[in-house]
C-alpha cells in the first residue's frame, strides 16, 4: 500500500481560505487508498477519483459518491466558545487545529443530498444536539445498528444503504479504523467530554471540560494516525 503521511497539513495544499474536505486532493487521494478496501462481507470497496473533488464507488454493492468529513473540531473559530478558547495560549490553539488537521482526524461520509435533504455531514453540524462533534455522531451509529432512535435517526434512514455495507456497528469502527473510540466490545462510546445525554448542550461549558476534550480528541486522532500508519504498511 502507498505510504501515507499523518504528520500531513491537510491545509497545506488547500487553496488560502476553502475547505480542505473539498479542496486538498493530498486528502482525497489518502481517503481512497484508506478506505478501498474489503468490507466486512469481504466483498472489495474500490473508491475511484473520476468525479471532481469526491470519491466514487460503483458496483453490485450500489453507487456511493462520497466526500471528507472532519472529526477533529476544535471549535477555536466559533464565537459562543470564545471566552472559553480564548483562556488557552495561541501556541496551544495552533497545535491543537495542527493535529485536527491530519488525516487520523478525517472520515467520509455519502455527499449526494437524498430528497433534497442534508446529507450526514450537514446534518450532524446544523443539528444543536450534535454540533459536529464527532463523539457524538458515533453514538448516534451506534445506536443506529441497534435500531434505537438518536437525534441523526432520520438522516441515516436516508443513507442506510452506506451503513448497511459495514454489517454492523462493530464492522463500521473497523472498517474507519475507529477502536481508539470505542470499549474493546465495540458497546460503549468513549465520549471526550462527559454525555449526559442527547438533551443537554453538547459543547463543553467551562475550561476544565475544554480541557478535557482538547486533551481526549488528540489521544484519539493521534492512536488513530498510528493504526493508520500500521494499515497502510501492510
Amino acid at each position: 500500500m502507498t505510504s501515507i503521511d499523518t504528520t500531513f497539513d491537510s491545509y497545506s495544499d488547500t487553496p488560502s481560505g476553502k475547505d480542505p474536505d473539498t479542496f486538498s486532493p493530498t486528502l482525497r487521494r489518502y481517503h481512497q487508498i484508506l478506505w478501498s478496501k474489503d468490507l466486512p462481507s469481504g466483498e472489495k470497496f474500490e473508491l475511484d477519483l473520476n468525479t471532481p473533488r469526491l470519491l466514487h464507488h460503483k458496483s453490485d454493492l450500489g453507487e456511493f459518491y462520497l466526500s471528507s468529513d472532519s472529526l477533529g473540531h476544535t471549535y477555536k473559530n466559533t464565537k459562543k466558545m470564545g471566552h472559553i478558547t480564548g483562556q488557552f495560549t495561541a501556541d496551544e490553539m495552533d497545535l491543537f487545529f495542527s493535529i485536527c488537521s491530519t488525516i487520523g482526524a478525517y472520515i467520509i461520509f455519502p455527499a449526494k443530498q437524498i430528497d433534497k435533504k442534508m446529507t450526514i455531514n450537514g446534518a450532524r453540524g446544523m443539528n444543536h444536539k450534535i454540533q459536529d462533534r464527532f463523539d457524538l455522531t458515533l453514538e448516534c451509529i451506534r445506536l443506529f445498528y441497534l435500531e434505537k432512535n438518536s437525534p441523526l435517526t432520520d438522516t441515516f434512514v436516508r443513507y442506510s444503504s452506506f451503513f448497511s455495507l459495514f454489517s454492523d456497528f462493530k464492522g463500521y469502527v473497523n472498517f474507519f479504523l475507529l477502536q481508539d473510540l470505542v470499549d474493546e466490545n465495540c458497546s460503549e462510546i468513549k465520549f471526550w467530554c462527559q454525555f449526559k445525554g442527547f438533551d443537554h448542550q453538547p459543547l463543553p461549558r467551562s475550561v476544565s471540560e475544554y480541557r478535557g476534550y482538547k486533551n481526549n480528541l488528540t489521544s484519539f486522532v493521534t492512536a488513530r494516525n498510528k493504526r493508520i500508519v500500521s494499515f497502510s504498511a501492510l
